[in-house]
């Protein structure tokens, strides 16, 4: 068919991003170049890849498909490109985006050993939420996501990249510190306590809401989301300055006014994540960190 993978990644970005314009932004290249390359790929397959939407386009039913058939090829191109050294010493620079926990637990600790046993590697890191990590992936700005979700708030599945998980975390109600509260058994009772409280959540990402308003339904109620800040120091400042509550790791250190209350029953647990691109897994710096990073969770 003589398809050119340049054309089929332009169609790819267009599916993803919705717009012509909003491909060329993001590529750095113009609109009229984006409509002349899906022009071309459209003479090569020989089918009407878009179809009129009013004063805009849209795909077509063929477009849609060719599209999804792109992540595939797509995928297999850069395996293949990769395969055609296997052996060669890792080698180059490994771009990073990663939520703040993952990277002080798990990329630091193997930056030394890397330093030593495979010097040609270099890692440049960067601090970002899961969803802002996973649109620098899908845009190719970053090589590997450090992401997490919760085992009540899963994270929707990504076709177009490859997931390996890391290590889990279970999680706490952080609340005023209290010597009289008695042990209240499962989260449910525990978080229906402090039904009338504020609560705080993340400013960067929605999974400790929706794992909050979970369990809250769970128990009853609507929890009342008063502030949303993005520092786990600060939700700490907020709940002894007697703000309100929040979810906390269950091993954080914590301030002598803040109390960690254990959730269980259901247990409340972070589930971390490497993510890749589909096709770039055996891109040796890549395989070596991801690798790296899978011995030391286990």
């Amino acid at each position: 068919m003589g398809v050119q993978t340049r054309r089929l990644e332009l169609l790819l970005e267009l599916s993803r991003l919705g717009s012509m314009r909003q491909v060329a932004d993001a590529l750095g290249i113009t609109t009229s170049t984006v409509s002349q390359q899906i022009a071309a790929l459209a003479a090569e397959t020989g089918v009407a890849l878009l179809e009129p939407h009013g004063r805009r386009v849209r795909f077509s039913p063929a477009g849609r498909r060719l599209a999804e058939h792109a992540e595939t090829i797509l995928a297999a191109v850069e395996a293949a490109r990769v395969d055609l050294d296997p052996d060669a010493e890792p080698a180059g620079t490994l771009r990073v985006a990663g939520f703040a926990t993952a990277v002080r637990r798990s990329l630091l600790p193997i930056i030394a050993d890397l330093a030593v046993t495979h010097p040609k590697v270099r890692l440049l890191i960067s601090e970002h939420e899961p969803a802002e990590a996973i649109v620098l992936l899908g845009s190719d700005d970053v090589d590997l996501a450090l992401t997490y979700d919760y085992d009540l708030a899963p994270a929707a599945t990504d076709r177009t990249v490859t997931s390996t998980r890391l290590w889990t975390a279970a999680w706490a109600l952080g609340a005023p510190a209290d010597p009289a509260r008695d042990a209240l058994g499962s989260a449910l009772a525990t978080v229906r306590q402090f039904r009338d409280f504020d609560w705080i959540v993340n400013s960067r990402n929605n999974a400790d809401e929706r794992v909050l308003r979970t369990v809250a339904s769970m128990a009853d109620f609507h929890p009342k989301i008063s502030h949303q800040v993005d520092s786990l120091e600060l939700v700490q400042d907020l709940i002894v300055a007697g703000l309100g509550v929040g979810l906390l790791p269950a091993d954080h250190p914590t301030a002598p006014d803040v109390e960690l209350l254990p959730l269980n029953d259901p247990a409340v647990t972070l589930r971390s994540y490497a993510l890749t691109r589909n096709g770039r897994q055996r891109w040796p710096p890549l395989e070596l960190v991801v690798g790296l990073l899978t011995a030391r969770a286990g």
